[in-house]
């Protein structure tokens, strides 16, 4: 009798944990079927969570204190600490390489055979090597292109180029996935404006070869199969560049300073990606005085002498080199510097939201014609965008302008006055960059430091690394959102 009990709980537990596993059957509010055509069709997707995407890591979001770590000796007052929350997120494990970057050059100069400025518009500024008093042409000829540099960072790459790349790259990883999963074809051959674009073909605005066509349920459907929509959780979000607020984050990895035992709270500040105030590996065995970073010891030093280089590497070194931090990310800090998304402007606490900060917004729609459907893509292949208009903002509450890269800037919000051209140099085109290089000093190896360049304007000691929206839960099993109680079966 007991075993007989025992076998029929486990075949209810494992009942359970199957209907579980295969998502909810009917509507808790109207009690109709899901996913049958009798019962009209309405399709609820059994997601089991986020793919991770190539090259990526999952950084699990939290509290922090944004900022500085050490004595300001700038004394520009623009990174005061302030406590703010980072949602999760992916990020990159190292910074994009030259051979990444060549494979999209590839990609653009095969696809856009009549638009060869495309090609050109994207190339990497190699020039940025020189200086008048330096022999630095080996760089400018061999860096980019020569093999023995295939797995260094890009640099002289522009914040704009940097976003175009990112938008490349979304679009090749979903084409990959629709291919391996089969609603794809495989297809070489796109030129020009026919080639696969997310947002265009969510639009019904590119067909490709087609593979296999998802079921339509929907009772009144005359096709055979649909194309994949954004409901079906197939695609990805965007890459795209971190916020600042994301890198500095990522970069500190404070994970590796909370105890083991599951409280709630770091037990230390940290000055750099790593634990204490030395740029050398600490701890005894075969890597004891190493450098963690490739940075720049003191003028004249780069690297150190022969036969003992302390950071071994004279100009930049292999992404993926050096020591990863606590969330497995590569070069947070030394080797190059990095792009974020952010407009720069010094800020003060107050002129900052606490979760999920970031100054660049521009909030904009795609165009739709007069029945709301997006218009025509255009001559590349993309659906065009635009701002949002000033009477689509009328009754909103949470914001009333399209452009707030400027919010509280000079305005009646203000907190502080900016005459551009006037009394700052500062514009709307003033990106954040973060991290120290191979050219700087250990100062800006901590990730609190920030400074700013014109978003078209590129150097030889900046590259860039691409992040990506987490969406559902927070954490990182793709567990369910929130704390449960046994009350409900979290669908």
């Amino acid at each position: 009798m007991y075993m007989r009990n025992v076998i029929w709980t486990v075949i209810a537990l494992f009942g359970a944990a199957l209907f579980a596993s295969c998502g909810q059957e009917k509507s808790d509010v109207t009690g109709w079927k899901y996913n049958e055509p009798d019962w009209g069709g309405f399709e609820v997707k059994d997601y089991e969570g986020q793919e991770t995407g190539p090259g990526l890591v999952l950084v699990e979001g939290g509290t922090f204190v944004m900022g500085r770590t050490q004595e300001n000796v700038m004394y520009d007052h623009d990174a005061e600490p302030r406590r703010v929350t980072v949602s999760s997120f992916y990020m990159d494990e190292t910074e994009v390489a030259n051979v990444h970057y060549r494979e999209y050059l590839y990609w653009l100069k095969r696809v856009f055979v009549d638009y060869p400025q495309v090609h050109r518009q994207a190339l990497p500024d190699t020039l940025v090597w020189r200086e008048e008093l330096s022999y630095n042409e080996p760089y400018v000829d061999y860096y980019l292109r020569h093999p023995a540099y295939n797995q260094y960072p890009v640099v002289g790459v522009s914040w704009k180029q940097a976003n175009e790349f990112c938008k490349w790259r979304t679009d090749r990883v979903n084409e990959m996935i629709m291919i391996r999963e089969g609603y794809l074809k495989p297809n070489p051959n796109q030129v020009n404006e026919d080639h696969f674009d997310t947002e265009a073909y969510l639009a019904g605005q590119y067909k490709g070869k087609v593979g296999e066509k998802k079921e339509d349920l929907n009772p009144k459907s005359e096709d055979e199969g649909r194309r994949i929509q954004m409901e079906d959780g197939v695609l990805l979000p965007d890459y795209r560049l971190p916020t600042e607020a994301e890198w500095e984050y990522a970069a500190l990895s404070l994970r590796g300073n909370q105890p083991d035992n599951g409280e709630e709270r770091i037990t230390d500040r940290r000055t750099y990606p790593w634990d204490g105030t030395s740029v050398r590996y600490s701890r005894h065995g075969r890597w004891q005085g190493d450098f963690l970073a490739n940075f720049k010891r003191g003028r004249g030093d780069n690297m150190g002498i022969a036969g003992n280089l302390n950071d071994n590497a004279d100009i930049t070194a292999s992404v993926g080199s050096y020591y990863p931090n606590d969330f497995g990310l590569y070069n947070m800090a030394g080797n190059v510097s990095e792009w974020v998304k952010d407009v720069y402007r010094p800020m003060s606490n107050s002129d900052v939201k606490d979760f999920n900060p970031h100054r660049g917004n521009e909030f904009k729609v795609q165009k739709r014609n007069s029945d709301g459907v997006p218009v025509k893509k255009d001559s590349l292949g993309e659906i065009p965008e635009r701002m949002m208009k000033e009477e689509e903002m009328a009754d909103r509450r949470n914001y009333d302008r399209a452009d707030v890269r400027n919010y509280r800037d000079g305005d009646e919000q203000s907190t502080a006055e900016y005459k551009f051209g006037e009394t700052s140099l500062l514009n709307n085109k003033a990106r954040v960059y973060k991290g120290g290089s191979w050219r700087d000093r250990a100062y800006y190896l901590s990730p609190g430091t920030r400074r700013y360049m014109q978003q078209d304007q590129a150097t030889a000691d900046l590259g860039f690394r691409c992040a990506m929206d987490r969406v559902g839960s927070a954490g990182g099993n793709n567990e369910k959102a929130g704390n449960e109680f046994g009350k409900r079966m979290n669908r």
